[in-house]
């Protein structure tokens, strides 16, 4: 008895789907249990508690500030590293001397351990002996040293420029892949018409990246958003959880306090957030690539 060729595909990717399915769902549904449950600080569940935990974290105000904080550090990288991306993919696809070794530079930063950069990020904050301080101070923009990671005004937005910096390799090595695949026969046709270089971005470049920014996107928005390196080696949340977003009170809430029940709920919460997103992004970008 032989399969139906339609079938094939799908009996050699069941074995995958199964696996993944259960690395997924079996977590989860662990996650589950443990939030829906009076858990003490060593993992031990003490019985059926409801929806106890979620009201606790939807109670708790350091809540909804972490929540906040998070939209505002997901957009503000993920958009921050779009738009410096594309002009840095642009200007690497061109065909000019040492190009090779341009794009080792920007890629380099991606190879380095995300936890390292932070580091030397705050080595480089440090409001005493940063390397920050001493360059604005030998250029005369400032007088005094600036306690960049002590104050919340400071400490918030320059984290959200290192997670730009840190994105954008990964995002322009997307786009690279998405310029590589147009076709050079297009550009020329353009040039023959008149059309300037905007205009050539505009109607042919823009258009046919369309597929690579949702893909950079999704993928970045669901990376940031649970990125928890950056501002926890610089500021661990601080000064006064100024800076914790969900990832980093997440954190606190289960190994800091003990608080497991609510960690997990937290945990769920975090995870309908994203899939609601990812879910309603990809249905937007399919229904708009269909018109």
């Amino acid at each position: 008895m032989t399969r139906s060729p339609v079938t094939n595909p799908y009996l050699l990717v069941l074995p995958g789907f199964l696996l993944a399915a259960f690395i997924i769902l079996w977590p989860l549904y662990q996650l589950g249990v443990i939030s829906l449950s009076e858990v003490n600080r060593f993992g031990q569940l003490r019985g059926f508690a409801g929806f106890d935990n979620y009201v606790a974290v939807f109670t708790d105000r350091e809540f909804l500030g972490a929540l906040w904080r998070t939209f505002i550090w997901t957009f503000g990288i993920v958009f921050g590293a779009l738009i410096v991306s594309v002009p840095v993919a642009l200007v690497l696809n061109e065909d000019f001397y040492g190009r090779s070794i341009a794009r080792v530079i920007v890629m380099l930063p991606w190879a380095v351990s995300l936890t390292m950069t932070a580091i030397v990020w705050r080595w480089a904050l440090n409001g005493e002996s940063g390397m920050l301080n001493s360059g604005l101070r030998a250029l005369g923009l400032i007088d005094t040293n600036i306690q960049w990671l002590a104050r919340a005004s400071t400490a918030f937005p320059m984290q959200i420029l290192i997670g730009i910096l840190v994105t954008i390799p990964f995002t322009t090595t997307i786009f690279l892949g998405g310029l590589s695949s147009i076709p050079d026969d297009l550009y020329e046709a353009a040039r023959l018409e008149g059309a300037n270089r905007w205009q050539t971005f505009r109607r042919i470049t823009l258009p046919l990246m369309r597929p690579f920014l949702n893909i950079a996107l999704v993928l970045n928005m669901i990376y940031v958003f649970n990125s928890f390196p950056i501002i926890w080696a610089t500021t661990q949340g601080g000064p006064a959880n100024s800076t914790d977003i969900l990832v980093t009170y997440l954190y606190k809430l289960g190994f800091r306090f003990g608080k497991l029940g609510e960690a997990s709920a937290l945990s769920i919460m975090m995870f309908a957030l994203l899939l609601a997103f990812t879910i309603a992004y990809v249905a937007l970008a399919m229904r708009s690539e269909r018109r």
